[in-house]
C-alpha cells in the first residue's frame, strides 16, 4: 500500500490501480472462475501467526523466484501487502507488468468481505 505523509505529517494510504487490485475486484475475479495466479509471500507460514489464505495461492519456489513468462497474471499477497507492493514494484519495473499486489493484503481482504453481503464463499481458507 503506497503511503506518503500529507499535511501534518498524517500518513496518508493511497490506491495504486497500476500497482494494486483491490480485494473485491480479486474477489469478483475468483467468483467469476477467472482468478489470477496467486503467490502468498509471507515468510515461513510454520514460523508466523497467518491463520488464512486464498484458496489456491501458491508459494513461491524459491527466495529470488520471478514468473517464468513477462505477461503471465499474477497477484501477490502478505498479511498487509507492505511486502507485496514492494515485490509487485520489482517485478514490474523488470518488464513483468502483469504482476500486482493485493491492496491491503489478506487482512483487508477479510475485513472488507462480509459473508452476510457477499455469500459465504470468500475464498479465504483456513491453514
Amino acid at each position: 500500500m503506497p503511503t506518503f505523509r500529507g499535511t501534518g505529517g498524517t500518513p496518508v494510504v493511497q490506491f495504486d490501480p497500476v500497482l494494486e487490485i483491490s480485494p473485491f475486484a480479486l474477489f469478483r475475479r475468483l467468483q467469476a472462475g477467472s482468478a489470477p495466479r496467486l503467490l502468498d509471500i509471507r515468510p515461513a507460514l510454520a514460523e508466523s501467526t497467518a491463520t488464512l489464505s486464498l484458496a489456491g495461492a501458491e508459494r513461491p519456489p524459491k527466495p529470488d523466484w520471478r514468473p517464468a513468462e513477462p505477461d503471465e497474471e499474477i497477484v501477490l499477497f502478505d498479511d498487509h501487502g507492505n511486502r507485496a507492493v514492494e515485490l509487485a514494484r520489482q517485478l514490474q519495473e523488470a518488464g513483468f507488468t502483469r504482476v500486482k499486489a493485493l491492496f491491503g493484503g489478506l487482512d483487508l481482504y477479510e475485513f472488507s468481505l462480509d459473508p452476510e453481503i457477499v455469500g459465504r464463499e470468500t475464498f479465504l481458507v483456513r491453514l
